[in-house]
């Protein structure tokens, strides 16, 4: 069983920056598409960015600029780099694979999620 473990989650001010790492138990070079959702308390989940075999990023408009993912073959992870946070990027932040494509949009694997904070 696939097992993918975020870590780096914590409380920020507005306008500070945070790092987000996702861990997977196996090759994530098995995986077509992996990606980072989030859920507000109150608010349905939302795809922040999916990263697809190419290594082609999609993001979210809401946090298109601001967030950046990168992969990493070598350690098997894949990590979100948050700059200029909000107190509307406060969420649970999820780590998700698919062994189909992005455009599929269905992840057979999920994170335990890792939870970001955003106050004054």
């Amino acid at each position: 069983q696939v097992q993918l473990t975020e870590s780096g989650g914590g409380s920020v001010r507005p306008g500070e920056s945070l790092g987000l790492s996702c861990s997977a138990s196996e090759d994530i070079d098995r995986f077509s598409c992996m990606a980072w959702f989030r859920q507000g308390l109150g608010s349905g989940g939302e795809l922040v960015v999916s990263l697809n075999s190419d290594g082609i990023p999609k993001f979210a408009d809401s946090v298109k600029d601001r967030f950046f993912i990168a992969r990493d073959r070598t350690k098997n992870t894949i990590s979100l780099q948050m700059y200029n946070l909000k107190p509307e990027d406060t969420a649970m932040y999820y780590c998700a694979a698919s062994s189909g494509s992005c455009a599929w949009g269905v992840y057979n694997f999920w994170g335990q999620g890792t939870q970001v904070t955003v106050s004054s």
